[in-house]
């Protein structure tokens, strides 16, 4: 297929990128560790730490794991929110020769045990805020070496005040017992003494596994290898470049890093891009408390801020976001669901920087699409294929549709993940013959290229940026003791873009609502959790009994309107 949308590209915006001039992504790494060594890389909580202190702690980190017996290849879980030791973490994993499990640190022990266990990790680097639940599961996990950080280790005297406060006077600590583990400082003093045996990586290695909800309810881990991620990094950089050159001239790229680490898109857009140019991330370890975050901002000044639509809304009906200094705000990325123009629009008008939509999976590194960087206004679409990549409209049949024509939207590219881990069927779904990957959602591109997505084929429910998958959420439902059977779809939400909504035929006539989501929190992510419980005497389904949540969404919005 001809690449049409290569017209609307800004110019220097180079049609492909040359994702080979790094073996790998610790090649990239390093060759910034050295370039801006004085440089501030990370800010959390008023503490910065340069590119020299990140180089020189996931170093001695590194020797730390790699002292652990661990195999080359051996896979390291971390389970942390945006805090100082989450680079220098997954630095060290990478640069020791291993690969990165990603784990959302407010998983439940049912769904951190089968990420653990899908994996095959064998360390894990958890805050300890979060200790209490690694030590419900580790029993039945493979992991065999825990290291466990607490807020404030990399805060110097602040941090025995911060850690105070987290444990004792708010209280944010669950009590643990996870015998042998050590903590974080001590196994970077550890580090320090021991020898670092320096792996030569390819681009074919592994580098993260990404899990990602399945259809099937079970959650796979997306193989992101050295070049997917490599690759994804220079064409996000490249993509930006444009903005990032126009006046006014900044010395530094800063990042708002609010999204979390553990999510493709930050790891991507903040993380790794921020280190490639020799930026410096502002992280935000509780976007949550907007309060808190106005707060942060007006410390400094900031030039990139990726979020989404809920974040960027939120922000802006506190009272003080608009007291802010934007005049240096180059790039707002928005990404992870869908940016609604009002938002967009508001946005404009407040920071005087337009909202750049972009689109993209755990299984592509993140970014597929784009709107252009230099662009002044919202679209509504998700913009143009990046560089080096390719966006293929198909109908059922794995046919090209005619543009403007709705169809699946396909994509082929160097950031395209390898596989599922270890699931070569589900893998073999995903992929078409000519090697393009199968997104799931539907898509419509205009004469330009432009991409406007109209449905998820999938059945997925986005709630602010994260996948929920209804079969997850059905079979813990399922398995409550009063529950005869349930369907669950996503209905509209002002706050989070969708919310996860229940139908639940009872068992027992004597259950509520109230017993059936107090039953959901206990076994999955708050995010995830129903916000509607709706019961009803029987569900819509198909002549072979499989229920049809398309019905039941189809009435919804029938009501709705």
């Amino acid at each position: 297929m001809e690449r049409i949308w290569l017209k609307q590209y800004p110019p220097g915006v180079p049609a492909d990128i040359e994702p080979t001039q790094y073996a790998s992504l610790v090649d990239l790494l390093e060759e910034s560790f050295a370039k801006f060594a004085d440089r501030k890389a990370f800010i959390c909580m008023d503490k910065a730490i340069t590119y020299r202190d990140l180089d020189q702690m996931s170093l001695a980190l590194a020797a730390y794991l790699q002292g652990r017996g661990l195999q080359r290849g051996a896979r390291v879980a971390i389970m942390m929110p945006n805090v100082l030791q989450y680079p220098v973490a997954t630095a060290a994993v990478l640069r020791a020769g291993f690969a990165v499990v990603n784990v959302n640190p407010l998983y439940t022990p049912r769904e951190l045990e089968h990420q653990l266990k899908d994996s095959g990790a064998e360390a894990v680097i958890v805050l300890e805020n979060f200790a209490h639940t690694v030590q419900q599961v580790i029993a039945k996990t493979p992991v065999k070496h825990v290291i466990v950080a607490s807020m404030g280790d990399l805060l110097g005297f602040k941090g025995v005040i911060v850690n105070l406060v987290v444990r004792r006077v708010k209280k944010m600590v669950p009590a643990f017992a996870l015998p042998g583990s050590v903590s974080f400082n001590d196994a970077l003093a550890a580090g320090r003494g021991q020898n670092f045996n320096k792996p030569k990586l390819s681009p074919g290695d592994v580098a993260f596994l990404q899990y990602t909800g399945g259809t099937t309810g079970v959650s796979k881990g997306a193989t992101l290898l050295h070049r997917n991620i490599v690759a994804n990094v220079l064409q996000n950089d490249a993509w930006l470049q444009p903005a990032l050159n126009a006046p006014p001239h900044v010395e530094q790229l800063m990042i708002v890093c609010a999204l979390p680490l553990y999510h493709i898109f930050a790891l991507t857009a903040c993380y790794l891009l921020a280190v490639r140019a020799g930026g410096c991330n502002l992280l935000i370890p509780n976007p949550r408390d907007i309060a808190g975050f106005v707060k942060e901002l007006a410390k400094y000044q900031v030039n990139s801020f990726p979020a989404v639509n809920t974040l960027y809304n939120g922000l802006m009906h506190h009272p003080d976001f608009k007291k802010l200094d934007f005049s240096k705000l180059k790039i707002s990325n928005g990404g992870g669901m869908a940016v609604q123009r009002p938002v967009a629009d508001q946005w404009k008008a407040v920071t005087g920087c337009f909202i750049a939509e972009g689109y993209g999976l755990s299984e592509t590194s993140p970014t597929l699409t784009c709107n252009p960087a230099t662009a002044t206004e919202f679209t509504g679409t998700i913009g143009i294929p990046v560089p080096s990549t390719w966006i293929s409209i198909r109908d059922d049949d794995g046919n090209e549709v005619p543009l403007g024509q709705a169809g699946e939207i396909c994509a082929k590219g160097p950031q395209v993940m390898s596989g599922y881990w270890n699931r070569p069927e589900e893998t073999a779904k995903v992929m078409t013959s000519d090697g393009y990957f199968r997104t799931g959602d539907i898509g419509v591109m205009d004469e330009k290229g432009f991409t406007k997505i109209v449905d998820r084929k999938k059945d997925m429910i986005l709630v602010s940026g994260f996948n929920v998958y209804p079969n997850e959420i059905e079979e813990v439902i399922a398995s409550h003791p009063g529950v005869l059977e349930c369907a669950v779809i996503g209905v509209p939400d002002s706050n989070s873009g969708e919310a996860v909504k229940a139908f639940v035929v009872k068992k027992d006539p004597n259950i509520t609502a109230e017993d059936v989501i107090k039953f959901c929190r206990e076994q999955l992510t708050g995010y995830k959790v129903p916000k509607q419980i709706e019961f009803r005497t029987d569900l819509p389904k198909t002549n072979v009994g499989k229920i049809l949540r398309r019905e039941l969404r189809d009435e919804k919005k029938a009501q709705a309107a």
